[in-house]
C-alpha cells in the first residue's frame, strides 16, 4: 500500500531497502528494543511472503527514516492477542535514522498510519511495546493509543494498547 498521510510517505519495503533496514538495525537506540540485528532483519525479509503482514518505509520530506509494519495477531495464535476482536491489525516501528528522534515524528507517522488503518476497517489498532520502553509509551498515547494491561510473550513482557475509530 503506497499513501501519503500528515506528510510522511508510507511505500512497501523491497528487497532493494535490506541495505538501509540492515544499517537502522545495527543502531543502538533500535537494537536495545528490537534485539539481534540478522535475526530482525531475516524476520522483516520473511513479511515479504506473507500476505498477513505488510512492511512499509516512511519517509518524510523525500527522506526514509523509518520502517513500518502491520500484522493480523488471529494469525498468530501462540501471541496473546486472540481476544481481540476479529480484524483487528497490530503495529510494530521504529525510526532508524537517530537525527529524527526526539521531534515528534514517532508519534506523527504512527497516529497517521493508525488513522489510515482504522479508515480501512480495522475495527482496533494494538501495539505492545516493552514495559520498560517510556519514550515509545509516551509516543504512542500522544498518538491516540490506551493502554489495556501488560501480558506475557515469547520475548517478555509485553504492554498491549489500542486505538479503536472514535
Amino acid at each position: 500500500m503506497n499513501f501519503v498521510a500528515d506528510g510522511y510517505s508510507f511505500a512497501p519495503a523491497t528487497p532493494d531497502d535490506f541495505p538501509m533496514l540492515a544499517r537502522w538495525l545495527e543502531q543502538d537506540h533500535v537494537r536495545r528494543w528490537w534485539g539481534d540485528p540478522d535475526e530482525e532483519l531475516a524476520e522483516i525479509a520473511r513479511i515479504f511472503g506473507d500476505p498477513s503482514m505488510e512492511a512499509l518505509i516512511v519517509s518524510h520530506d523525500g527522506r526514509a527514516f523509518a520502517h513500518q509494519q502491520s500484522w493480523d495477531p488471529a494469525l498468530w495464535p501462540d501471541y496473546p492477542l486472540q481476544d481481540q476482536p476479529a480484524g483487528t491489525l497490530g503495529i510494530d516501528q521504529f525510526i532508524g535514522e537517530a537525527d529524527m528522534l526526539g521531534q515528534g515524528h514517532g508519534t506523527r507517522f504512527i497516529g497517521a498510519f493508525t488513522r489510515h488503518l482504522l479508515a480501512q476497517g480495522a475495527p482496533r489498532v494494538v501495539i505492545d511495546p516493552d514495559p520498560e520502553n517510556l519514550a515509545a509509551i509516551r509516543a504512542y498515547e500522544k498518538a491516540g493509543f490506551t493502554a489495556l494491561d501488560i501480558r506475557e510473550t515469547g520475548d517478555g513482557p509485553a504492554l498491549i494498547m489500542f486505538q479503536e475509530p472514535v
